[in-house]
């Protein structure tokens, strides 16, 4: 927000102000029509990468080949490529979906609809995702150095020349309303966690704040804490965000195999049991999660002896 002249103090209050207002209704429903109407604008990357003007053929050619990879300290890349994997399978999601889901109301007949939902959600995430990539590419394409660049308003800044004043400006709109979307399913599932944690505890937004006032107080507080460390002069935010994210790639091998030890209980999931097929992909992605979680902390440790043995 800082990229429209408004002040941190300001933007951390609209933050906690959007936590509270989408949690008031009492009603889960309109909780999640609010955040499903923010997170159609993750298609802005999308429109700012047309803006960027990509050459067709290149993208084809980074999609197939991967290549150039980045050059650079290995630990570094290892840490990015751990972060992105920890943004996106990460152990509060699943807590998110599965409290969702009761909230909601689903039933086993809900189950096809679902999974279809969870596809389409998918692909447009994968999408958005893409666009932002491919948005902020100019930066690399004319060797700006991104490393003085002061979180998402800095990148916004910088690409401006580059790309023009809308496409910055859908760029760091696009930014406000990632953020808003994270903070709101974040918030949400740190609540519905300390209420299922504590058992008696009523954690649902169907409920009033009276009838679920520590569910509401976990819910805004989470934002309010988060604020309160967006706010403390000079505190590295990227570092923050990338190391978060590495910590969910850590723990989030141990959920995914309790999660696949639930799935196979024919005791409590009867006929819907995971398939061979549902568990090889499984242990597959429990697999790449570990992987890239153990390599960054073997190649870690191995730099830190290193330069304390030197």
């Amino acid at each position: 927000m800082a990229f429209f002249g408004v002040p941190p103090l300001l933007a951390v209050g609209c933050a906690v102000a959007l936590v509270a207002v989408t949690s008031s209704g009492a009603r889960y429903w309109r909780w999640e029509r609010m955040v499903m109407a923010l997170a159609l604008f993750n298609l802005l990357f999308v429109a700012v990468a047309i803006l960027s003007r990509p050459s067709p053929g290149q993208l084809v050619d980074a999609l197939v080949t991967w290549a150039p990879l980045p050059t650079g300290p290995f630990q570094i890349f290892l840490l990015i490529l751990a972060s992105n994997i920890g943004a996106t399978v990460t152990p509060w999601m699943l807590f998110f979906q599965q409290s969702a889901s009761v909230d909601k109301g689903l039933t086993p007949r809900d189950i096809p609809q679902g999974r279809i939902d969870t596809m389409i959600g998918t692909l447009l995430a994968a999408l958005a995702g893409c666009g932002a990539l491919v948005a902020a590419a100019p930066l690399y394409v004319h060797h700006v150095d991104t490393g003085g660049l002061q979180g998402g308003a800095g990148y916004a800044e910088a690409l401006q020349p580059l790309i023009g004043s809308l496409g910055s400006s859908l760029f760091a709109l696009g930014l406000i309303e990632a953020g808003a979307v994270a903070m709101l399913t974040i918030s949400a599932s740190t609540a519905y966690a300390v209420g299922e944690v504590l058992g008696g505890s009523a954690h649902s937004f169907n409920r009033t704040i009276r009838q679920a006032p520590l569910f509401y107080a976990a819910n805004i507080g989470m934002a309010v804490f988060a604020g309160i460390i967006v706010l403390i002069p000079g505190i590295p935010l990227l570092a923050i965000t990338l190391n978060a994210n590495l910590l969910a790639t850590i723990l989030m091998p141990a959920a995914l195999v309790f999660l696949l030890i639930l799935a196979n209980d024919r005791e409590i999931m009867g006929a819907r049991v995971n398939s061979s097929l549902t568990n090889i992909f499984g242990v597959l992605i429990a697999l790449l999660v570990t992987l890239a979680g153990s390599s960054y902390a073997i190649v870690a440790f191995i730099n830190s002896f290193s330069a304390k043995a030197s």
